[in-house]
């Protein structure tokens, strides 16, 4: 076997080698964030009951179809697939740069044909000559540059891992909001039809009254005006119902389709179960965005380690074992065995300041993963408190929307009653029965904004997401021994 190594062989290289290898650092910490964690959120609510945070939170809307939907999207979705496959690139860099830690073995067959010069008795001979070796070759990993390096790539495993975690999430949250939204759009179409509804037969009232000289000719082309109105928002909500369907198409990994609209009950709402956020501690472990800025913080903490060891003297070892012979049947004989073994060292004198130029780099690379890595938490908490005071503040809405639907049904019937008796005029009819639709449509809008604010603060707080498959990884034996 051929052995190369670069460096001579000491006594205090062969300690190292024994006992292991020296460890440059850095060794790896937290980073401070630069600001200190509250022990509880400002807009936290004061309920005391406990969020459910199961793998699938988002059966609390009570809805089979959204289940199954999110089931096809963690499931199909052409996103995390390709997350997925970086995760398996990752495993195959790990085990390139792992490599380099073990020997390196070949095998070299040679034949080799010469003719004798000179005026000797051979002069003129023609001489074959067969080699059979196995070369390898093996770095001392003196300074743990390579352990470092193999650490690094590992890293960058558990990173993909939890970016193909937060791609999920985000594939998630975009179709379960997406659902909602098209829930709503099937209650404002409803709403629209009911108002349509309501106006035809306001106009139907006013023509009698008009053809039996009971009012004017200005009553009927309001109520006409009205109606038209109320007429055009049903293709607008069509088009947006149907660009929403098709795009849950796309995330569930299928053609892009739509489907008629369903009928939603008057209270589809329901009041979501009260969400105490989690710790700040909860935060930080549970949310894989967070997870993955550590995690590259740490790949890049390793590579300053690589970079320091790579301005230290080098140590390989190369050599080599086989067989020599000018006749092939004897090729394989003892006395045609040939070996050889080289130690050698390498000590970097001068580069014009390259090495020290990638130390610098590595080190500067690894300040801007902390920025990333505290600006990434950070962020985190501005949209947990993003989140809970929305969540307050739409919750406050809806109470007012509903107050607000209420006068204006009242109003609305005051307005009919009194335009009977002749007391106003057709005009404030109109006006409170555009107003009372109104606010049913925007009581609509404020359920679906406490729905899709439930949506972003699951994902804020980071918990009761549910995990995509595993990477599915083929058994060669070259994936699983790590």
């Amino acid at each position: 076997m051929r052995y190369k190594i670069r460096w001579g062989v000491s006594a205090v290289a062969i300690i190292f080698i024994l006992y292991g290898c020296i460890n440059l650092g850095p060794d790896y910490s937290q980073p401070g964030l630069g600001f200190e964690t509250p022990k509880s959120y400002e807009y936290a609510p004061t309920e005391t009951e406990l969020i459910e945070a199961g793998d699938r939170w988002w059966e609390v809307f009570g809805d089979s179809e959204l289940d199954q939907l999110v089931d096809e999207v963690l499931k199909h979705n052409w996103d995390i697939k390709r997350a997925a496959a970086r995760v398996l690139e990752a495993r195959a860099r790990y085990v390139q740069v792992r490599s380099d830690r073990f020997p390196s073995v070949g095998i070299s067959g040679t034949k080799d044909r010469r003719q004798i010069a000179g005026g000797g008795s051979q002069s003129g001979t023609i001489v074959d000559t067969y080699d059979l070796s196995a070369p390898a070759s093996f770095e001392v990993d003196l300074w743990s540059r390579l352990a470092k390096a193999s650490r690094a790539a590992w890293e960058d495993i558990l990173q993909e891992e939890e970016a193909r975690r937060t791609l999920a999430q985000s594939v998630v949250a975009e179709a379960i909001t997406l659902y909602l939204e098209m829930e709503a759009l099937e209650r404002r179409l409803q709403i629209a039809a009911q108002s349509i509804e309501a106006f035809r037969l306001s106009l139907q009232f006013v023509e009698t009254r008009y053809e039996r000289g009971l009012t004017s000719v200005l009553d009927v082309r309001q109520a006409r005006r009205v109606l038209a109105q109320a007429q055009t928002l049903v293709p607008q909500f069509e088009q947006e119902m149907g660009i929403i369907q098709q795009e849950l198409s796309v995330l569930r990994g299928r053609y892009p389709v739509t489907r008629p609209k369903r009928l939603q009950p008057e209270d589809y709402y329901q009041r979501l179960a009260s969400v105490p956020p989690g710790l700040p501690s909860d935060l930080l472990m549970r949310r894989p965005d967070i997870r993955a800025a550590e995690e590259q913080l740490k790949a890049l903490n390793e590579r300053v380690g690589v970079a320091k060891a790579a301005r230290l003297p080098t140590i390989t070892l190369t050599g080599g074992y086989g067989w020599t012979s000018e006749d092939l049947n004897k090729l394989l004989r003892s006395e045609n065995i040939i070996w050889n073994l080289t130690t050698g060292l390498v000590q970097p004198v001068f580069d014009a300041g390259r090495l020290k130029a990638g130390q610098r780099a590595a080190e500067a690379r690894y300040q801007q993963g902390v920025a990333e890595y505290v600006q990434t938490v950070l962020a985190a908490f501005g949209e947990v408190e993003r989140a809970l005071l929305t969540r307050k503040q739409q919750l406050e809405r809806r109470q007012r929307e509903l107050k607000f639907l209420e006068e204006a049904r009242a109003t609305q019937q005051v307005a009919e009653d009194r335009y009977i008796r002749g007391l106003v005029i057709y005009l404030d009819v109109l006006n409170a029965q555009i107003t009372r639709f109104q606010a049913e449509d925007s009581l609509a809008l404020v359920d679906l904004a406490i729905m899709r604010n439930r949506v972003a603060l699951h994902r804020a707080l980071g918990g009761g997401w549910a995990e995509p498959e595993p990477v599915a990884v083929k058994d060669d034996g070259v994936f699983f021994n790590f």
